[in-house]
């Protein structure tokens, strides 16, 4: 398969694309902003991998980000990156202009990229387009998390038009909605909240990257009758 995954070299994502290398018929073709060092270890360690550096704040790279994709072989595309924190501010004290580049930074590059990557997929009448969100969008959204709740749920709906529109071209569009992890997004939690969070989990403990992982390669062989469905993975916390 030939796989590309924005935001591949850190958090969730570098985990993500460390376990998909690990199959020598896997190409994985991954991007990056800042994690310089990482791409390079990676790209050292595994002939399969490709590093496009592709910072979503930077319109031209973006667009050859695209270019690229143009003329590739893509199967499978993974929407991972995202740019920004997870808690911010409340929404009565957040900026309009915060939630305008957030959607910018974020959105926008998002439905380039999978624009691009359906023209690719609809030639070959094959594709899987996987996209990360987030248990935010789950009964109560955090507090502060009004930015970041707003472009996953953006996200959530376009997973779904993209499922309904191309299903016929053999295309298929699933999303899957972790819940809290210790990655870089949420590197900055209090210990006594993580705490708190381990001892009112069902299974008394945090979701790893791994079990996300194992998910991501279940949508990867998923039969193409799976399709316009949202993997919550948080341990039936949202069962009433």
């Amino acid at each position: 398969m030939n796989i590309l995954i924005t935001g591949g070299a850190s958090g969730l994502g570098k985990s993500i694309t460390l376990d998909l290398l690990k199959k020598s018929d896997h190409k994985v073709v991954f991007t990056y902003s800042m994690s310089v060092k990482s791409a390079l270890e990676i790209t050292t360690k595994f002939q399969n991998a490709l590093a496009i550096k592709c910072d979503f704040t930077c319109v031209d790279e973006v667009d050859s980000l695209c270019e690229y994709i143009k003329d590739s072989e893509i199967d499978i595309l993974i929407n991972n990156a995202y740019q920004g924190g997870f808690i911010s501010k409340h929404f009565n004290r957040t900026e309009i202009q915060d939630f305008r580049e957030s959607f910018e930074t974020n959105i926008i590059p998002t439905i380039k990229i999978t624009q691009t990557v359906i023209t690719v997929f609809k030639k070959k009448k094959f594709g899987k387009i996987i996209t990360i969100l987030s248990e935010a969008l789950v009964n109560k959204s955090p507090i502060g998390t009004s930015v970041y709740s707003a472009n996953k749920a953006y996200l959530k709906q376009l997973s779904k038009s993209w499922a309904v529109e191309n299903v016929k071209f053999n295309i298929t569009s699933n999303s899957v909605s972790p819940s809290f992890m210790q990655t870089n997004l949420t590197k900055d939690f209090d210990d006594r909240i993580l705490e708190k969070m381990i001892d009112g989990h069902p299974l008394k403990e945090l979701l790893q990257p791994k079990d996300v992982v194992d998910t991501i390669n279940y949508l990867i062989t998923a039969t193409n009758h799976l399709n316009g469905v949202d993997i919550l993975l948080n341990g039936g916390q949202n069962l009433k």
